[in-house]
């Protein structure tokens, strides 16, 4: 089990996070990456870096073969698989071990059973585990579906048994949808997981989603961490975690550790691991599924143990027993995490691919980032759209939440869309700061999220900055003797027009320079005056109408800016007037809003359609997503196939408008 060379099966933050506690226990760590990941943070931090494949995760970071002839020439002698991709792959950790190499994880059989949710749950029955009622039979007839379902009642979860983050998995409302469910969550967990296997569930009603992290060694010793509630999810991906519970007791938190620690029991398992549970308001509590491996959200228990769990992965791997007891667990304090996506969630949440302009992650008290992502880095349309999270500890839950929402501000990430804005407007919910979310509270919250608009003030400030670096960048071309004279005219100076454009909103306004760092910005019935106190990319310390103002920026490539004001973030460009005719051609072709792969076309030319019918259905980041008619019409052409990728613009559909 001795080992002195860790190599990462993985990409993103958590390489990035297993390689800075490798090092530091003082191993030597190989990275691997694919064609999209040349340039990636992870790359250059490991100590060796051995390209695997091309873009395509199929083709790289689920091969297993490219990943153990990895570990062979570098001369790693264990592989920790983080999350996602092959960490769940019980033929990958027997290959892991048939190669002779330590897997930093369980072994093959703990995954086989734990990471297949149908025999999971058998298991968990028979070990006397709390579970909700359902099927996770062989049978996997269409007929054999349908009539169990009719037995649990509805509504019902149907599931990917292989699957995990959300995908594969549908809420049913009755009978009705039950056909189209299976047929999609079939697809979603063959493409996912390359099994399509299901299995049924009764819909428990308004739950909170609570797990408890497990950890186990080789001499016999289990034991577990506490809680995370992770209740707040969308689409069944978790969103916000935190550390303990809000509702937790000492008597429910002893009870459902008490079956966590059961549930790793009867499968022998070793090193780290989370048996997931839903908790409904009488404090019943129904096992849901066990992850075998590291938790994305595993820093909120880290920061309220004080434990390093990869470390902990690591001195399992190689034989040490635990170093604390049940009784030695300790609960310090609270812990929240934020995941950040490339996401739009003006746009239902669409994945969104480009290059990041800018990023400069939060530091502060309690303040952690565990981010995978740099500057310049292209996020491309093959792997998960989180980008970085985001995680505040503190002495209480309100003091750990005002802190996340400071990092939230300071963090600066420019360049592509986030969901930034909408995770600040989240810790802001009065049923969130009451601690009373459950797993219906996204989608009771929000009915829609209308696409933010950037005010007067923020307006002005985007204004003076972009004429303040253009004034820069000719300063540091010219011969100027120095800046005292950046603003000067004789005659007082004249007003500069500046038209920005944010989305299809033009907004015509005037700025005029009064000195080096002050200017004077007006828009139709409105002037702000502003001061630049200090200027580094990529923050600025304004000063707007005596009041100050701190706003990230960055330029893009077209003589435009983004500019992030709190957590919220626009990209305002230099209004085009020209372009205008050829913007509005096209209302009714429908375009690839990113690029993906062709799942299935639902319609012909000649298909009469109404507004929001699909039309096709994409696969891009992991996720199936609909495109749906912007309008009633005729269909007049099809530009796509089934199987075919296609790239951000593609033309997919063309509908003749109706006219009447």
């Amino acid at each position: 089990m001795a080992f002195d060379t860790i190599l990462v099966a993985n990409r993103g933050e958590i390489a990035c996070r297993i390689l800075h506690t490798a090092r530091a226990m003082g191993l030597r760590t190989v990275a691997v990456w694919s064609d999209a990941d040349a340039d990636a943070p992870h790359v250059t931090l490991a100590d060796d870096a051995v390209r695997i494949g091309p873009a395509p995760a199929l083709e790289s970071y689920l091969d297993t073969d490219a990943i153990l002839a990895a570990a062979r020439d570098s001369g790693a002698q264990a592989i920790h698989p983080g999350y996602g991709f092959l960490s769940e792959n019980a033929d990958f950790a027997r290959a892991v071990a048939d190669a002779g190499l330590t897997f930093i994880g369980p072994d093959a059989h703990a995954i086989e059973v734990m990471g297949d949710k149908a025999a999971a749950k058998r298991a968990m029955i028979a070990a006397g585990v709390p579970c909700v009622p359902g099927y996770q039979g062989a049978d996997q007839s269409d007929a054999t579906l349908l009539t169990e379902a009719d037995r649990i009642g509805f509504p019902l979860m149907v599931k990917a048994a292989a699957g995990g983050g959300g995908r594969g998995m549908r809420l049913v409302a009755d009978a009705a949808g039950l056909p189209d469910a299976i047929a999609r969550a079939r697809h979603e967990a063959q493409a996912g997981f390359g099994s399509d296997v299901l299995i049924l569930e009764r819909a428990v009603q308004r739950p909170r989603h609570v797990e408890i992290q497990v950890f186990a060694d080789a001499h016999g010793n289990v034991i577990h961490l506490g809680e995370r509630d992770c209740s707040v999810q969308r689409r069944h991906q978790k969103v916000v975690e935190e550390a303990p519970c809000p509702v937790m007791t000492p008597d429910l938190r002893a009870a459902m550790g008490r079956a966590a620690t059961d549930a790793a029991r009867a499968v022998e398992y070793r090193g780290a691991g989370t048996v997931e549970f839903l908790l409904d308001g009488s404090g019943n509590f129904y096992f849901l599924e066990m992850n075998t491996r590291l938790q994305v959200e595993h820093p909120v228990t880290e920061m309220i143990t004080g434990l390093d769990l990869v470390a902990l992965q690591i001195a399992v791997a190689q034989g040490a027993p635990l170093p604390v007891t049940q009784d030695q667990v300790t609960l310090s304090g609270h812990a929240i995490e934020l995941r950040l996506y490339a996401e739009d969630p003006a746009r239902d949440f669409l994945p969104v691919t480009g290059r990041i302009a800018r990023f400069a992650p939060a530091t502060g008290d309690g303040i952690r980032v565990d981010a995978g992502i740099a500057t310049g880095q292209v996020v491309s349309p093959h792997y998960d759209p989180m980008l970085a999270k985001l995680i505040a500890h503190g002495p209480t839950r309100e003091v750990a939440r005002h802190r996340l929402l400071a990092a939230l501000d300071r963090t600066v990430l420019l360049g592509l869309t986030t969901n930034a804005g909408h995770l600040a407007d989240i810790l802001r919910q009065p049923a969130f700061v009451a601690g009373e979310a459950t797993t219906a509270f996204i989608g009771d919250t929000y009915d829609g999220i209308a696409a933010p608009t950037p005010d007067t003030r923020e307006l002005a400030c985007a204004a003076v900055l972009l004429l303040q670096t253009g004034a820069m960048a000719a300063r540091a071309a010219s011969t100027l003797p120095d800046d005292s004279l950046l603003g000067f005219a004789s005659d007082g100076g004249l007003p500069v027009p500046v038209d920005l454009a944010h989305g299809d909103t033009v907004h015509h306004l005037s700025a005029q320079a009064d000195g080096a760092r002050q200017w004077v910005v007006g828009g139709p019935d409105w002037t702000h005056r502003v001061t630049i106190r200090a200027m580094a990319d990529p923050r600025a310390q304004l000063v707007v109408d005596g009041r100050g103002m701190a706003v990230g920026f960055a330029p893009d490539d077209a003589g435009g800016l983004y500019l992030q004001s709190g957590a919220q973030a626009f990209h305002l460009t230099r209004h085009r007037p020209w372009a205008d005719a050829a913007d509005a051609a096209g209302s009714g072709t429908i375009t690839a809003p990113m690029p993906g792969l062709v799942i299935s076309v639902d319609v012909a030319p000649g298909a009469r359609v109404q507004k929001g019918q699909v039309l096709a259905v994409l696969e891009a980041m992991k996720m199936q997503h609909q495109m749906r008619a912007a309008t009633d019409g005729t269909v007049t052409d099809v530009a796509i196939a089934p199987g075919r990728q296609i790239e951000t613009g593609a033309v997919i559909v063309t509908i003749e408008e109706d006219t009447e």
